[in-house]
C-alpha cells in the first residue's frame, strides 16, 4: 500500500511517516523547502520526498499510484496570522489535496481536524470548511474519514507549545508563570496512542462507510490546573523549583471551551484504546528534556 503524507516534517507528520514505514507501506511525504527536515532525517532514504513549492500535486498523483492521502497539513496562525496564510494552509491546499485524491480515485482521504467550534478562529473555521468539501465529495469513490484531536501532547513537539513553554519556564526558575484559573478541562493525549489510532483507522479502511468521523484523545477529561500542577511535581524531582504558578492572572478566550471531551466509542469498536497514561506521558517529556 502506498500513502502520501503532507505535513511530514511536522509533529504528528512525522510520527505518521516513522510509523508507516515501520509498517511496511511505501510513503511519499510532502514539505516545504524551508521545512526543517530534523525529525525525519534519518528516515529520508525510505520515502519519496517531494518539496510542494516546487512540484506540483497533479505530478505527484500522476508518477504514483496511491492508495491513501493522510493530511496534517496545520497552520495554526502562530507564525503567520494572515487569515490568507491560515487559509490557504488549511483550506486551499487541503482542497487542492482532495480534489486530486477524488479524480484518482484514491481509497480514502485522510483528515486531520481539531476540536474548536468552528467560529472560534481563522484556524478553527478553514479547518471546518475543508471538512465541509469533504462532506460534500463524499459520494465519490474516495472514502472521507475526519479525525477531530483534542490535546495533543508528545516529545519533539514545537518548543512553543504550551508544555514545553512551560517545562523550559520552569527549568530556568522564573519567578512567577501567569496563567489563567485553570478550571478549563481538556483530553490531554500522547502522541503515540494518536499514531496507533491512525494505525486502526488504516487497518480498518475497507470496513467504514464513504464518511466517517473520528473523535481522538483519551475519553476523559482533567483541569488544565491539574495538568499544569503534575508537570510541576514530576520537574521538581529533577531540580528544585522557586516558580510561582500565577494561577488565575490572565483571562480566558473569548468563547473558551471549558470541558473538551473525546467521544472515543467509534475508536474503539475498532479495536483501539489509549495506553500513555498521562502521568507516564508527562515523565517521557521530562526525561527527554533533562538530557
Amino acid at each position: 500500500m502506498t500513502i502520501l503524507v503532507t505535513g511530514a516534517t511536522g509533529f504528528l507528520g512525522s510520527y505518521l511517516l516513522k510509523s508507516f514505514i515501520k509498517s511496511g507501506y511505501e510513503v511519499i511525504a510532502l514539505k516545504r523547502t524551508t521545512s526543517d527536515i530534523y525529525r525525519i532525517n534519518d528516515y529520508l532514504n525510505q520515502v519519496t520526498l517531494y518539496d510542494i513549492d516546487k512540484t506540483e500535486l497533479s505530478d505527484i498523483f500522476q508518477n504514483h499510484t496511491i492508495d491513501l492521502v493522510v493530511n496534517t497539513v496545520t497552520n495554526y496562525g502562530r507564525k503567520d496570522s494572515k487569515i490568507s496564510s491560515i487559509v490557504d494552509a488549511n483550506l486551499i491546499f487541503g482542497l487542492k489535496l482532495l480534489e486530486e485524491s477524488v479524480n484518482n480515485n484514491v481509497k480514502a482521504f485522510i483528515n486531520t481536524d481539531t476540536f474548536l467550534t468552528r467560529n472560534m478562529n481563522a484556524y478553527a473555521l478553514s479547518k471546518a470548511q475543508l471538512v465541509d468539501w469533504m462532506h460534500f465529495l463524499s459520494t465519490q469513490n474516495t472514502k472521507m474519514i475526519n479525525v477531530k484531536i483534542e490535546h495533543m501532547y508528545g516529545l519533539k513537539d514545537d518548543e512553543n507549545k504550551f508544555i514545553y513553554w512551560l517545562i523550559n519556564q520552569l527549568k530556568q526558575n522564573v519567578e512567577k508563570v501567569d496563567l489563567t484559573s485553570g478550571i478549563q478541562k481538556r483530553d490531554f493525549i500522547y502522541i503515540d496512542d494518536i499514531v496507533n489510532a491512525y494505525e486502526t483507522i488504516i487497518h480498518n479502511i475497507n470496513t467504514l462507510s464513504n464518511f466517517e468521523e473520528f473523535e481522538l484523545g483519551t475519553g476523559e477529561s482533567v483541569e488544565v490546573k491539574t495538568f499544569i500542577e503534575k508537570i510541576y511535581r514530576e520537574l521538581s524531582n529533577t531540580q528544585e523549583l522557586n516558580t510561582k504558578l500565577n494561577f488565575g492572572a490572565i483571562a480566558y478566550r473569548a468563547n473558551e471551551n471549558m470541558n473538551m471531551q473525546a467521544n472515543i466509542t467509534k475508536l474503539r469498536t475498532l479495536g483501539w484504546k489509549p495506553m500513555v497514561s498521562l502521568e507516564n506521558g508527562i515523565q517521557l517529556i521530562i526525561k527527554e528534556t533533562a538530557k
